[in-house]
């Protein structure tokens, strides 16, 4: 997979994998839930609790409950979270596009300063002119 599809598609692509990072570090769900559709799958296999969501009202809802144990200093802080897009391949209205993550957060049942790296695999639709997630895999790489 590389960087394929008209380039407009593409950076508004981008800009969704920042809205997502800047919905983290600010803990806002409206922005955050503003790059899914309503009715995308959020895919955690790595996480058997959470499994996945279906529905952008049920992402959102899971999503602002978890940042409530997320930070850093007590949650005093938002956690650290950068995303950087790996490849982007779109068809039509239509992409693929793979996304890695740098996050770093104090674990909430143990305290321990944790650095975790992972990857999203993402399917997206274009609808109403807008590019949207309809899809998202979460799988972490390195937890230090």
């Amino acid at each position: 997979m590389a960087f394929t599809g008209p380039v407009d598609d593409r950076l508004a692509i981008r800009e969704l994998m920042d809205t997502h990072a800047h919905g983290v570090m600010t803990k806002d769900p409206e922005l955050w839930g503003s790059i899914w559709a309503e009715d995308a799958y959020w895919e955690l296999p790595e996480y058997p609790d959470l499994g996945g969501f279906d529905g952008k009202e049920t992402i959102v809802g899971a999503w602002t409950e978890s940042m409530k144990r997320y930070g850093l200093e007590n949650m005093s802080k938002p956690m650290i979270y950068f995303m950087q897009p790996g490849a982007i391949e779109i068809e039509g209205n239509r992409a693929k596009t793979v996304a890695y993550t740098i996050e770093i957060y104090d674990d909430p049942d143990t305290g321990k300063r944790t650095r975790t790296t992972g990857r999203y695999d993402d399917e997206l639709e274009k609808r109403d002119g807008n590019w949207l997630f309809t899809r998202r895999a979460y799988r972490s790489i390195l937890n230090d």
